[in-house]
């Protein structure tokens, strides 16, 4: 009977070159550890135009040489949660800097850190106070009637409130990974909230803590977002262009502000358990908000895997406007991938361009009196049935688009194989 040899030299071999690589890996990495790392965020130079107590609106430098720059500004709103620098991550993933080499004349709401003075400030506060006195001060800088409006998450919200009751001022509004509609079970976060005793943690916290919400966010998949990344970065550690992406990532994360109290509370009560939004049962400064106010073109992006805004809380607000030009556009990534993985800087960013160039009509000038008493926002009137479309985009740009259809949802693709990059699986993750 032969025995089998065990070939010792090979594993010994192996387990020597192995040892090496190993060893040239942590020199390299100490290397760019050690060394020096550039990792700031938000590089696009910008001026501050407007403030107002904590908030202050940044204008960004445009291009003078861009052809065919659009007439109406964009206004950018972001989320309270977390910053707005997350538009303009890096240079090479900047949908700030697309903007601007688009054409857009391009303003953003940095909302800053709210402090205990604010507990006390509504969503009305914010959308019928800071929002429109924003567009108010766009509108006559400009001299124009109506401005661009762009919201994300949280601040997409907040500009179909703000469009609802104002839509004599908005031309276009684009909204992207916008919950509209709360009643779904499809994503962790509104299960939680359904539930929640908001009144017990505004009594205790008074604003509520950015940590506290970001250790909630994380508890949301905690194997991929505290596991998985920092595996990742172990096994990259030696490539100082990761781990550079990897820190800004990290830094825009954790750069997270309060929310104030009353805004949390209404915010929670009125939309993830009333669902009063949809519905247009909602009231701001003893107003309802009616989305059939909604006339003006919308663009609504939102993800296939957005576990914080699952696609059943974006794709209603399409029927229910009053608007005859709107489309969905559906992105196979998460919640934040679509603003920070590189694949979908070559759909998100170019597409808005091209969308508000199609629809950019010189505006009237603000008369003098209109400057001074701006228009009431007119009743909703019986309009005929929208003509509406929705796309999905593959993460592969190459791949031929569908055709559109008429209100019918549109189909998921399936789950795109092949490896990501860490960054890329973090921004789908969040």
């Amino acid at each position: 009977m032969n025995s089998t040899k065990i070939p010792l030299d090979l594993i010994l071999e192996r387990l020597a070159q192995d040892a090496e690589k190993a060893q040239q890996r942590v020199s390299k990495a100490s290397d760019v550890l050690l060394g020096e790392l550039n990792y700031e965020l938000a590089s696009t130079p910008y001026e501050i135009v407007y403030s107002e107590d904590r908030v202050r609106v940044k204008h960004y430098f445009r291009n003078e040489n861009v052809e065919n720059p659009l007439k109406a500004p964009l206004l950018v709103v972001y989320a309270l949660i977390n910053r707005e620098t997350m538009l303009d991550l890096q240079p090479d993933r900047s949908v700030v800097k697309t903007f601007l080499d688009g054409g857009i004349d391009l303003y953003m709401v940095d909302w800053g850190y709210p402090k205990r003075k604010d507990r006390f400030q509504t969503i009305d506060d914010h959308v019928n106070g800071y929002m429109n006195n924003i567009v108010d001060f766009l509108r006559q800088k400009h001299n124009i009637r109506k401005i661009n409006l762009m919201g994300i998450c949280m601040g997409g919200t907040f500009c179909v409130m703000y469009s609802a009751l104002h839509p004599e001022k908005i031309k276009n509004l684009i909204t992207t990974v916008t919950p509209t509609n709360f009643d779904t079970d499809k994503g962790l976060l509104h299960v939680w909230m359904k539930d929640i005793d908001v009144d017990r943690m505004v009594r205790t916290f008074g604003n509520i803590p950015g940590d506290l919400m970001n250790f909630g966010f994380l508890l949301l998949n905690p194997a991929r977002l505290m596991i998985d990344k920092y595996v990742g970065f172990i096994e990259n550690m030696d490539n100082k262009d990761f781990v550079e992406n990897f820190v800004r990532m990290e830094r825009w994360i954790f750069d997270s502000p309060d929310v104030p109290g009353e805004t949390f509370r209404q915010f929670v009560e009125d939309c993830y358990q009333k669902n009063l939004l949809i519905q247009n049962k909602m009231f701001l400064g003893g107003r309802r908000v009616d989305l059939r106010n909604l006339t003006m073109p919308l663009l609504n992006f939102f993800g296939e895997y957005d576990h914080l805004v699952p696609p059943p809380a974006c794709d209603r607000l399409s029927a229910a406007v009053g608007s005859k030009d709107v489309e969905d556009v559906c992105l196979e990534t998460g919640h934040i991938g679509i603003y920070v993985s590189s694949r979908f800087q070559r759909l998100f960013a170019p597409k808005i361009v091209r969308w508000l160039k199609e629809r950019d009509a010189q505006e009237t000038p603000l008369t003098k009196l209109q400057r001074s008493n701006p228009p009431a926002a007119s009743p909703p009137k019986k309009k005929p049935a929208a003509k509406r479309k929705r796309v999905a985009i593959s993460k592969n740009p190459k791949a031929p688009r569908k055709s559109p259809t008429k209100t019918k949802s549109a189909k998921k693709s399936p789950v795109r194989k092949g490896k990501l990059t860490l960054i890329e699986k973090i921004a789908q993750a969040i």
